[in-house]
């Protein structure tokens, strides 16, 4: 019998490809945390094409749990689709405070009464916020054990990993299908914001064609 693992599941490029990744070796439970985000239709959307497009028999019907975030953000960027951090922005600029722990704290607890023990992430090595780095997971990990009185494992595998390495080693995988922007218009992606420059900056490293579909094609 092959273990369990939920797989916190955006519809973008990286944890698209950690779903098919653990489902090499794992039974996959895809989790998408519904939290009131401007662009979450779309990108619900994009994950539930992309888990059709590559039928893996491990990968499971996605769970999505609504976590409304709006009372806690109000009319942070993230929430109202204005002031979205463009292209030459530092990084800094697209944190969403506390975003992980928005997603790992309730899928733990729905991990807990399903007896599922493993979460994955698909932190790269460029997210370097607080709640991103393996000594968090670790603490995080620990902490949701004690309380929930059953083991959280928290797996990061591609922290030592850039986003173009892992899409070099994924490029049979349907990635146009993903989703990466914060500011989708009509199905495709902007272009122009911080994440469109960021995936397909990291398809040009890769040396792999960027299919992305995009409003105004990435500088």
């Amino acid at each position: 019998m092959i273990d369990k693992v939920a797989v916190l599941s955006s519809g973008g490029l990286d944890s698209a490809i950690l779903i098919a990744d653990y489902a090499r070796s794992s039974q996959v439970f895809p989790m998408y945390i519904q939290a009131g985000l401007s662009w979450e239709a779309m990108e619900l959307r994009a994950l539930r094409a992309f888990v059709a497009a590559i039928r893996s028999p491990n990968v499971e019907q996605i769970t999505v749990l609504q976590m409304p975030a709006g009372p806690l953000y109000r009319d942070h960027w993230s929430m109202t689709g204005q002031g979205v951090p463009r292209a030459d922005e530092p990084d800094r600029n697209v944190y969403i405070p506390g975003r992980n722990i928005l997603l790992i704290c309730p899928t733990a607890v729905w991990c807990s009464i399903q007896g599922i023990h493993r979460i994955a992430l698909a932190s790269l090595n460029e997210n370097n916020f607080a709640d991103a780095t393996p000594e968090f997971f670790q603490r995080l990990g620990t902490a949701l054990s004690n309380g929930l009185e059953h083991e959280i494992r928290l797996e990061s595998p591609y922290s030592g990993l850039s986003k173009g390495e892992i899409i070099a080693r994924n490029s049979s995988l349907p990635l146009h299908l993903t989703l990466t922007c914060m500011v989708p218009v009509d199905g495709k992606h902007c272009g122009k914001c911080s994440k469109c420059h960021e995936r397909h900056s990291a398809f040009v490293k890769a040396a792999i064609q960027d299919q992305t579909p995009y409003a105004v094609a990435p500088e």
